[in-house]
Formats: C-alpha cells, structure tokens, sequence
C-alpha cells in the first residue's frame, strides 16, 4: 500500500471518530471567551505555537486539536507527512482545544505548554501522542504521567511545576479554546488553511488545498 492510500485510509478513519466524537462530546454554544471580552477570534495569533514556520506571506494550516482526542493521534501522522513535503513554503500551527468530556486532554494540554515554556513545545506535543494509549481515557488524574514525561525531556522540573500550576497557563490554553469556539469550533481535529476552515476526508485533500494556496 502506497504511503498516500495509507495516509489517507488514516484520515477517513481519524474522521468518522471525529464524527462519532462531536456527536457525544462537544463544547456547549454561545458566545466565546473571546467575543465576551470584545475581541475578534482568529485562526493563528503572534504567540500561537509554529511546529513549522515558512517565509512571511506563506499559507499558514492551523489545527485545533485534543491530545485525548483518538481522530486527533489517527491524523497526526498524515500531519508530520505533510509537514516534511511542505514544512518550508506553509506554515504548520497548533492550538489547544481540549474537550470537555475527555478527563485529562486540558490537563495534558497545560503539561505542553508549560514544555513549551522551555522551548520543547514539539517534542512534548509528540510525546502526547505517541503515548496516548497509555493515558487516554482514563478517569483519574494522569498529572504524574506527564511530569514523567518532562523528566525524560531533561526540562527544569522546578521551573515546569511551577508552569503546569500557574493559572496563566491554564489561562493561555482557554484563550486557544476561546478562538476555536468563536471560529465556530464545536470537534477536533479541526483545520484552518490561511484563515478559512477546511475539512479534508483524504490525503489527496490536503495536498491539493496545499497546491492551491501555493499557486
């Protein structure tokens, strides 16, 4: 099987999870965090996290994701595929928006952010997924998990406790959250391709949005 048929076999499958999932879990309606202050909600800010930056005035993709979220890890290799073929003329953003019905993706979220505190926001939002078999869908508090997590990566523990605690990270998780839901995000994966919201079912879909922003 060809590298795109697999890739794209993964999406169709991440999306009828993604399906399922917004039919049993999904952020509640009204106004968001964003629009109640007077702001303006917008797919990608200056402090949004780049995994992949290309030259100013690039296509910028955004994906707003769950690391609990099963359709988010079932697209996430289709997602380093792409950001190897096309990481140096589009730009790869992340944003947060942990649903409310998974028990530990706000938390697992803030562990990312407080990494990112120490410049190892990739490695620890690949860590995320690549273990979340291991911690997802679970009903306690998989705190320690993830500060094992930071231990691996060598981060300054004392400096990672102090961010995974600090109500400002919680705070810079929910403005994410904030956007997303005033960007009419109710699931994840959910993606933006230069402001504009996107809903690809195959490899193919991604590639030749790609193409067309690149044109």
């Amino acid at each position: 099987m060809s590298r795109g048929v697999k890739i794209s076999a993964a999406l169709v499958a991440a999306f009828v999870i993604a399906v399922g999932a917004i039919l049993v879990v999904t952020r509640t309606g009204g106004d968001s965090d964003a629009s109640a202050a007077g702001g303006t909600a917008v797919a990608v800010r200056a402090d949004s996290h780049r995994i992949s930056s290309a030259p100013d005035g690039s296509p910028v993709f955004v994906e707003f994701l769950d690391f609990e979220c099963e359709a988010c890890r079932a697209v996430y290799p289709a997602i380093e595929e792409l950001r190897a073929e096309y990481g140096d003329r589009i730009s790869f953003v992340v944003r947060y928006f942990p649903l409310p019905g998974h028990f530990n993706s706000e938390r697992a979220a803030r562990a990312v952010e407080a990494a990112a505190q120490q410049g190892r926001f990739e490695q620890m939002y690949q860590r995320m997924y690549d273990t979340q078999p291991e911690w997802g869908e679970q009903q306690v508090p998989m705190d320690d998990v993830f500060r094992g997590y930071a231990v691996d990566l060598g981060l300054d523990m004392a400096a990672f406790d102090a961010a995974y605690a600090d109500p400002a990270t919680a705070a810079r998780v929910a403005a994410d959250v904030a956007d997303g839901e005033g960007l009419g995000v109710t699931g994840t994966p959910s993606f933006f391709l230069d402001g504009q919201r996107f809903e690809p079912s195959t490899y193919q879909d991604l590639t030749d949005a790609f193409d067309a922003a690149l044109d």
